[in-house]
């Protein structure tokens, strides 16, 4: 974990002239304090240990029928208030959610007694969402939350409940959330204000239908985004155990800071730079829309973010991706310009790719992929494109094999 030491480090160092290490006193902006990048429609996509949801969603381009979800979320970031993002942003028909709620988890699919609240959007218990669209909801209050500035709360989860009315059609989904969710039988109905975990009997280990949740926070709190592939989305972690890069470098700065700093977790599994050339719905790819095409919706339209640290391209020179280096260095040239627009004194951070030499998968781990790899790490070192740079291959490689150390 040396790498996440002195990305760490970093953070704290670029932040600096944002804030002290004084906790956030109290609430006056919103800061997103979890995220899931959206892919789809459910059931494309790179899931892991997903269980079989052939009786929950018999047909996928159904969806979901008059169906309860359950999503357990993982703030890294608390407050007194908070809102959730509802999002239709790659289904193809209207979607109705109604019954929406948040609550603590307690275990499993079972919510904390008294700490289930109801959600509004716009004052209203629904709200329809057309395709392709995405709504924050109102304000609701935790009670629960007694002093936001402690770490009473730190690693609890979030359960965040909701009702899908009639037919949703094809379903806008995270693949691999690697924490249970619960979900009802088809047909069940409005269950979201339920405490109990009896209606809920399928787990998966997917997000459906949310994609941000912001927390009240003082002036000095701020997001850190981790924005890239399979390596930030947690592939071969711990299902439950919230052990992804981007879980520990958020250990790592509530150490050092406190509840101030939000780490939001941008990663899709198999995610490219700047490929596929198009993502509508017809024609998806499991890898999800490209970094480029999905910026303004995983990184730009979050609250409060501060700092984003970029890893990714080994994708792009898979066999499944082919892209050149000109083409993969160009799209984050163009990537972090369009992060410096519209975010102003925003730190953005690159990260080293690992190597994929050894690698079991058909796709990765040839020649022509490594030569390109060393390329853009030297881009990403050099060319003074990024406020600083995560050197994890420097960490991880074995200088004698070019491969990943044992």
């Amino acid at each position: 974990m040396r790498i996440l030491g002195l990305l760490a480090a970093m953070l704290l160092s670029a932040c600096a002239t944002m804030s002290d290490s004084a906790p956030p006193t109290s609430g006056t902006k919103w800061v997103t304090s979890w995220g899931a990048s959206v892919q789809g429609p459910y059931p494309i996509g790179n899931p892991s240990a997903m269980p079989d949801m052939s009786r929950v969603f018999p047909v996928p381009a159904n969806g979901a029928r008059d169906q309860s979800f359950r999503l357990i979320v993982r703030p890294t970031l608390w407050g007194r208030e908070t809102r959730i993002r509802m999002t239709n942003a790659l289904g193809t028909r209207l979607v109705t959610f109604e019954g929406v709620h948040v609550g603590l988890q307690n275990s499993g699919a079972e919510i904390t007694a008294g700490t289930n609240r109801a959600i509004t959007f716009g004052g209203k218990s629904s709200v329809t969402i057309a395709p392709g669209q995405s709504v924050w909801s109102d304000a609701v209050t935790l009670p629960f939350v007694r002093d936001a500035a402690s770490n009473e709360l730190a690693g609890r989860k979030l359960a965040v409940s909701f009702h899908v009315a009639g037919e949703s059609g094809p379903m806008t989904w995270h693949a691999k959330s690697l924490q249970s969710s619960y979900v009802t039988w088809p047909g069940a109905g409005a269950k979201g204000n339920e405490e109990s975990e009896a209606s809920f009997p399928f787990a998966t280990a997917a997000w459906f239908f949310v994609d941000a949740l912001d927390m009240r926070a003082g002036d000095d709190a701020y997001a850190v985004v981790a924005f890239g592939d399979s390596i930030t989305d947690g592939t071969a972690s711990t299902i439950n155990g919230d052990d992804r890069w981007p879980d520990v470098l958020d250990r790592r700065l509530r150490a050092a800071y406190g509840n101030q700093v939000a780490v939001v977790s941008a990663g899709i599994g198999g995610n490219q730079v700047v490929g596929p050339a198009v993502y509508p719905p017809p024609k998806p790819f499991p890898g999800g829309p490209s970094a480029l095409s999905r910026l303004e919706r995983d990184v730009l339209s979050l609250s409060g973010v501060k700092a984003v640290i970029w890893l990714e391209g080994t994708n792009d020179f898979s066999r499944n991706g082919n892209a050149t280096f000109e083409a993969v260095a160009n799209g984050m040239r163009e990537g972090v310009a369009r992060m410096r627009k519209a975010l102003p004194g925003v730190r953005v951070i690159g990260a080293t790719v690992v190597s994929a030499l050894g690698s079991t998968s058909a796709a990765h781990g040839f020649k022509e992929q490594d030569d390109k790899r060393r390329q853009l790490n030297e881009f990403i070192r050099t060319s003074g494109v990024f406020d600083g740079v995560a050197d994890f291959d420097k960490v991880v490689t074995d200088t004698q094999t070019g491969a990943m150390r044992a």
